[in-house]
């Protein structure tokens, strides 16, 4: 039994920070009508970690709930609202974290994949938080400049890490989500 308790725990440990990701508020740009909205939400909903989208006409907005457990990706919701003839404005994700210490201009790998945290404050995200993805395509053009100013390495402006990143121990080329709180 004891071997069974220290198994588990060392599993616990070794799996590095965890969060799930709960949902998302993603805002949409371009749309003109209530078949645009329809055509995202309908694009939304095949992605297999979908549990749930609302939209919102007025405000261009879709509520998306994750599947518990499931593998969420943000490009997939990206290219979903690409593939159906628009673009993303702003994509925030929800989700219930374990203590993760995070500060700013720093990379964090949170439940397999990486975090690059942009214009914060050194914190520890706790319980249920929002983070703001401040990538190039996930927000506009102004915005994406004031973020990418905020640091001098170059997985910024690419999403991949590059040299500047490799000394964190992250392998070459991995996706860097940028984010904000």
């Amino acid at each position: 039994m004891k071997k069974i308790f220290f198994v588990a725990a060392l599993a616990l440990i070794s799996s590095g920070l965890m969060a799930q990701f709960t949902g998302a508020g993603l805002q949409a740009a371009g749309l003109t009508c209530a078949m645009c909205t329809k055509a995202i939400n309908k694009a939304l909903e095949k992605l297999s970690f979908i549990g749930s989208v609302e939209p919102d006409i007025k405000t261009s907005t879709f509520n998306i709930s994750f599947k518990p457990g499931a593998e969420v990706d943000f490009d997939q919701l990206k290219k979903a609202v690409e593939d159906a003839g628009f673009s993303v404005a702003k994509l925030t994700v929800t989700g219930k974290f374990a203590p993760v210490s995070i500060q700013n201009d720093a990379h964090v790998v949170i439940d397999g994949k990486t975090f690059h945290f942009l214009g914060v404050k050194a914190q520890t995200l706790e319980g249920e938080r929002s983070l703001v993805l401040v990538d190039k395509d996930y927000l506009s053009a102004r915005e994406f400049k004031k973020y990418s100013a905020a640091s001098k390495m170059s997985c910024v402006q690419s999403g991949r890490a590059g040299a500047c990143c490799t000394k964190d121990g992250i392998t070459a080329n991995t996706r860097i989500y940028h984010v904000t709180i």
